[in-house]
């Protein structure tokens, strides 16, 4: 075996390596979230991701099934933790939780209220959780099979499909950045895997 090859074969060790390790910290962040598991998990697809774009050889046969799974599991698992630590980090508790995994927001009416009485309320954004899930499926589908523009699809049909709730000005911006960091965390898994299997 000569120096390149040598180097060829630690490179794919360290993409499976740490495409694994945020794997297995994606799921965790995912079933228990604690930030230092979403740390770990995204420090693991960084140095996958600098890994993918040195590495000059051919895939090894058995290893892109591998590394296509296990992008599409860090895509998957940690775009909701993402999601929420964007979300906590820029809205903290502004939102009170709805029932059904939404929000909720004040009812918009044109009729006086007495002083003193909240106004009633309705849950917006219900479903975020399975939305977020199959749109990273979609979006990090579209990336590894080298068809970017299939993420401006998966972003139209859930903005049209999210439209008539985002009058409130807290559901607009809950929903621009969980998509944006539920996305951008997809996209980050899904490029690994795109420029390791090229």
């Amino acid at each position: 075996m000569n120096l390149n090859d040598a180097m060829s074969a630690f490179g794919w060790a360290v993409i499976i390596g740490s495409l694994a390790i945020s794997a297995v910290f994606s799921v965790l962040a995912y079933h228990r979230p604690r930030l230092p598991y979403l740390y770990i998990a995204g420090g693991a697809v960084v140095v996958a991701l600098v890994a993918a774009s040195t590495v000059r050889a051919d895939v090894p046969p058995v290893a892109a099934p591998l590394i296509a799974l296990l992008g599409m599991t860090v895509a998957v698992f940690g775009g909701s933790p993402a999601a929420a630590t964007a979300l906590q980090l820029a809205m903290g508790g502004s939102a009170a939780p709805g029932a059904h995994g939404g929000i909720l927001v004040a009812v918009r009416s044109d009729e006086p209220r007495e002083p003193g009485i909240a106004p009633p309320r309705r849950e917006v954004l219900r479903g975020g959780l399975t939305i977020g899930i199959l749109e990273r499926v979609g979006g990090a589908g579209s990336i590894i099979a080298g068809f970017p523009e299939g993420l401006a699809i998966v972003v139209a049909i859930k903005g049209v499909g999210r439209f008539t709730e985002l009058e409130a000005p807290e559901a607009r911006e809950r929903f621009i950045i969980g998509t944006f960091a539920s996305l951008t965390w997809a996209c980050a898994a899904a490029l690994t895997v795109h420029m390791a299997i090229r």
